[in-house]
């Protein structure tokens, strides 16, 4: 069963929701922190890195003695990756998207492929919960290929929760793609309900089920409630804004730190969604 915890924006406490999630299973959990750009999971585990694996894509490379400057290459990569100048082709390895194109169009065997190091997968362990970590290198601006890297490293059957980018763009979608279940975490402000709709709007389109968590639901105003309502949305959890959950993560620690209360309230949700989809606790 994987379940995707996501928002259309961020600071909705996204990841406060995915970590206490994974640590109230009471069961072996995989969570896995897709969001590439800013992975903080880790700070609400005290544990050391056991393994590191390099994310690299493949980008063209082209060979000056073979290369006639047909344009070839240049004509099939729709974001302009590949120029050419003169009788030479020059790559933009920022602008690639590895999709190898331009290496099948090449009648002259010009392009090879080589690999280009854009990020690393970190592995750890925290009692029941295996945290893989995806994390983009700094000046790189595809995220997606470390996203779908992440997703495909080996673990453990049972629960996975994912922890997406926030927004609706291709980090999100590529992160809760092929989800059982989507968690959109939300806040009762308006820019949390702008941007709820265009979350709901994405998942919808992706055909998956999906519920929503009303984080510090007792501020701001009731305009999410309402569209929940007449979407017909099934708001799962309503999580008060309390200080000592502020002081909690503001700590490093988590949402199940600052009360007794709070673990059954995500185990019952876990709970909830292994019912829901018939997996064996």
């Amino acid at each position: 069963m994987v379940i995707a915890i996501a928002s259309g924006k961020g600071g909705t406490g996204k990841t406060a929701v995915a970590t206490a999630l994974a640590l109230s299973a009471g069961q072996p959990v995989t969570l896995l922190d897709c969001d590439v750009e800013g992975a903080n999971d880790a700070l609400f585990f005290n544990t050391g890195i056991c393994l590191t694996h390099e994310v690299t894509v493949p980008v063209p490379s082209i060979d000056p003695a073979k290369c006639v400057g047909c344009g070839s290459c240049h004509s099939i990569c729709a974001f302009n990756a590949i120029v050419v100048i003169g009788k030479t082709a020059r790559v933009y390895k920022e602008l690639c998207h590895s999709c190898g194109g331009c290496r099948r169009v090449c009648a002259y065997g010009a392009i090879s492929e080589t690999a280009s190091p854009i990020g690393q997968i970190t592995k750890r362990h925290s009692g029941n919960v295996t945290l893989l970590s995806g994390e983009l290198t700094v000046g790189k601006a595809m995220s997606p290929p470390v996203i779908r890297e992440v997703k495909k490293y080996p673990r453990d059957k049972g629960i996975t929760i994912i922890d997406s980018p926030p927004g609706t763009s291709c980090p999100m979608i590529n992160a809760v793609r092929k989800s059982d279940f989507v968690l959109l975490v939300t806040e009762p402000t308006p820019f949390g309900l702008h941007d709820l709709v265009l979350a709901v709007r994405a998942i919808r389109m992706l055909r998956i089920q999906f519920g929503v968590i009303i984080n510090r639901c007792d501020s701001g105003d009731d305009r999410v409630e309402n569209f929940c309502s007449t979407e017909q949305i099934e708001v799962v959890m309503r999580i008060q804004e309390k200080r000592e959950i502020a002081e909690s993560i503001s700590r490093g620690r988590t949402i199940l730190d600052a009360g007794s209360e709070y673990r059954p309230l995500f185990a019952a949700l876990l709970k909830k969604m292994i019912a829901r989809f018939g997996m064996e606790e």
